[in-house]
Parts: C-alpha cells; sequence; structure tokens
C-alpha cells in the first residue's frame, strides 16, 4: 500500500483572501463550496494534490521550512512581474547577468516560494 499526499496545507490568517492570491497566480480554481471567512479554502489544482489554507490564530515569525519553487510557462522575468502585480513581495533576487537564477516571493501572508526559469529558459542555457 503506498502512501500518497491528500494536501499540501498552508497556515494563515485568512483562507480565502490568501487563496484568492494562489488561485490567480496558479491558475486553478477555489473550491466550489469556499466563501470569505470560512477557515478553510481549497484551491484545486489541475495536477496533483490541492492546496488547502487553514485559519490559525498566531501570526507567520520565521522563514518557511518547505516552500513550493514554480516554473513558469513563460519567461521568468515576466512571471516575476505578473506575481508583482498580483501582490506578492521580492525576498530574494537571486537572478544572475547570465540569465540563470530566480527570484524568491512572499505572499500577501509572507509564505515564502520561488520562480524559477521556465523550461524554455533552461533548454537555452543548458
Amino acid at each position: 500500500m503506498k502512501t500518497r499526499i491528500r494536501t499540501f496545507s498552508i497556515d494563515c490568517a485568512d483562507p480565502y483572501t490568501l487563496a484568492q492570491f494562489w488561485s490567480k497566480l496558479l491558475d486553478a480554481p477555489l473550491g466550489e463550496e469556499d466563501f470569505p471567512g470560512d477557515p478553510e479554502v481549497l484551491v484545486q489544482l489541475p495536477e496533483g494534490p490541492p492546496l488547502l489554507f487553514i485559519q490559525v490564530p498566531e501570526p507567520k515569525t520565521v522563514k518557511n521550512r518547505l516552500h513550493m519553487c514554480l516554473e513558469p510557462g513563460t519567461a521568468r522575468d515576466v512571471e516575476v512581474e505578473r506575481v508583482l502585480e498580483l501582490g506578492g513581495t521580492i525576498v530574494d533576487d537571486r537572478r544572475n547577468a547570465d540569465g540563470t537564477g530566480w527570484v524568491v516571493f512572499a505572499d500577501p501572508e509572507g509564505n515564502e516560494f520561488c520562480v524559477l526559469r521556465s523550461e524554455a529558459e533552461r533548454a537555452a542555457t543548458s
């Protein structure tokens, strides 16, 4: 019998608002039964386990020990601008002059994630 990941759970203060950010970022719908004020909100990813945002009373205080690395379908720098427009904040810009590297972001509640180069960009520099 195999063990599988059922969801990726993310603690947060406002599940609906944070789920909306991730829903737009990943172009994935919110759960049909999720509404503002709900203590748990689901973002159903097109592949793999969904993201489950769960309300907790305490604020985030330290760096995530686990984070997502996103590979955009477009150029990394185009995706970086889109993430900024959606409300993400750059934590650490690790882009290099030769086009390699990535950008570390924080979502609206401070959870870190990375935007990597696209598959095409990696292939062009390999």
